[in-house]
């Protein structure tokens, strides 16, 4: 967002290390019109998106798609619809293909709730969670069934470095009506061992906020997280093991219910600066190759009792951003997400998307990409509000399109160039999930409403300058 060859498998050193880049329409904010037009033409990347007869994904020239489970209409092994609005995904290798970790973002009234099954539920008054599918080495539908139930509004996630999927719930709810217990939590999954799976445990130990998504150093098995919040802006966080913790299937379990349970390791929010200038808001940034120092803060009470985390500090003690979204390990450090900005929000500059890279050497972040607002979201050629990221095998990285207008998958060249590599013909529902299987050979991605997954597959290859 990675053990058997997946989404962290296919990032190689020097993948999206040309990511320095603006993208379309980030120079009209910085630099104006005229330089937004001689600058940002827009790559060729795979060629140009061809309409698709049925209506569902414009893909470019001799790519194609198999829609692996659509909401409603395919079934579980159990006999149960395929739940609503899949999000986040991760991607496993298995004996005969794939398996995909699919994240289902129901927090409401959602017409297919994931199924509450005995011993998979955390608490039955939710309906979001995960579902295991399995698919072939050619992107066929093998199988799906439940493997997280009764969690709130599961958004995304990421894979750990020895082969699990941390699900995290975008909420606060607290227990009361419906809700038997508190939200707002990260859960494992194990994408082969059903019994892994049994008797699910909250990660209390990394917060209880609006997560949004993760990265897991391999090395230290530190754990950076996103907070998708306003009223104020949400926290970038780190979350630290305690000394002789060993990072493994069942690790973190035995974590929680150890003798520290939910104060175990450090969790610690991100606060930048600029020689001797706290930042405030990452919208400050309005240049790529713009870098921060970084400093980590304590937080003092993380699981909320009484205060949101994100309002147990002053603004003076951390830095804020709206929005933050999707997040990668990658290049030795962790890329992160900022969807947009706007003045009405809280943020001092407006922008329709940020790419920022955490290192950990250093203690720095760096601004990688930055798209200005959108002129025109109904441009197939404008593109704003990145969400989710994963790294391509091939040069660059796939952002997952949810802003105004159309939706694309939009790939980014490692020289910078921003070219369309899906477009949703249906509706303009959100991109979500795309992650490559251990091969390269096909991209998944998901359409969030009415709920489709999708195995996109074609001429693979360097994206074309």
């Amino acid at each position: 967002m990675t053990p058997p060859i997946s989404r962290r498998d296919l990032l190689r050193t020097g993948a999206a290390g040309g990511l320095g880049i603006v993208v379309a329409g980030s120079l009209e904010a910085i630099a104006g019109p005229a330089a937004a037009q001689a600058a940002c033409r827009p790559a060729v990347g795979y060629g140009a998106l061809v309409e698709d007869p049925a209506g569902l994904l414009a893909l470019p020239p001799r790519f194609s798609y198999k829609v692996v489970a659509q909401a409603g209409q395919t079934l579980l092994e159990t006999g149960e619809p395929t739940p609503s609005d899949a999000d986040g995904t991760g991607c496993f290798r298995g004996p005969n293909g794939s398996v995909l970790v699919n994240n289902h973002e129901i927090g409401g009234d959602e017409p297919y709730r994931v199924p509450t099954l005995p011993g998979l539920t955390y608490d039955p008054g939710a309906g979001g969670g995960t579902t295991n599918i399995e698919v072939d080495r050619h992107g066929n539908r093998v199988r799906e069934y439940v493997s997280l139930a009764g969690t709130h509004n599961n958004c995304a996630g990421g894979i750990t470095p020895w082969g699990t999927w941390l699900t995290c719930e975008e909420t606060e709810q607290r227990a009361g009506g419906a809700y038997q217990k508190d939200h707002g939590y990260v859960f494992e999954v194990d994408p082969f061992d059903r019994k892994a799976n049994l008797d699910p445990v909250p990660l209390k130990f990394l917060g209880r906020y609006s997560h949004e998504a993760v990265a897991v150093d391999p090395h230290t098995n530190a754990i950076f997280l996103t907070e998708d919040a306003s009223g104020p802006n949400g926290l970038y966080f780190r979350w630290t093991p305690p000394k002789h913790f060993r990072g493994g299937k069942g690790a973190l379990r035995a974590l929680a219910l150890g003798p520290a349970g939910d104060t175990a390791g450090r969790l610690q929010a991100m606060s930048c600066f600029k020689g001797s200038k706290h930042i405030g808001d990452l919208s400050e940034a309005t240049q790529p190759g713009t870098r921060y120092k970084v400093t980590w803060v304590d937080v003092p009470d993380r699981d909320a009792r009484t205060v949101s985390v994100r309002k147990q500090f002053s603004d003076d003690q951390i830095t804020r951003s709206r929005k933050l979204e999707g997040a990668w390990w990658g290049d030795g450090g962790a890329y992160f997400v900022a969807s947009y900005a706007r003045n009405d929000d809280g943020s001092v500059n407006e922008h329709d998307g940020q790419v920022w890279f955490y290192d950990p050497e250093s203690e720095t972040i760096t601004l990688k990409t930055i798209f200005g607002v959108n002129p025109d979201p109904e441009q197939d050629t404008n593109y704003d509000g990145p969400d989710n990221i994963t790294v391509s095998p091939y040069g660059g990285v796939i952002l997952a399109e949810d802003g105004e207008g159309l939706s694309h998958l939009v790939g980014v060249t490692e020289q910078g160039k921003a070219y369309p590599m899906a477009r949703n013909e249906l509706n303009d529902s959100e991109f979500t999930g795309p992650t490559f299987s251990h091969d390269g050979k096909i991209l998944f991605a998901n359409v969030q409403s009415p709920g489709y997954v999708f195995a996109i597959t074609g001429p693979w290859g360097r994206p074309n300058n």
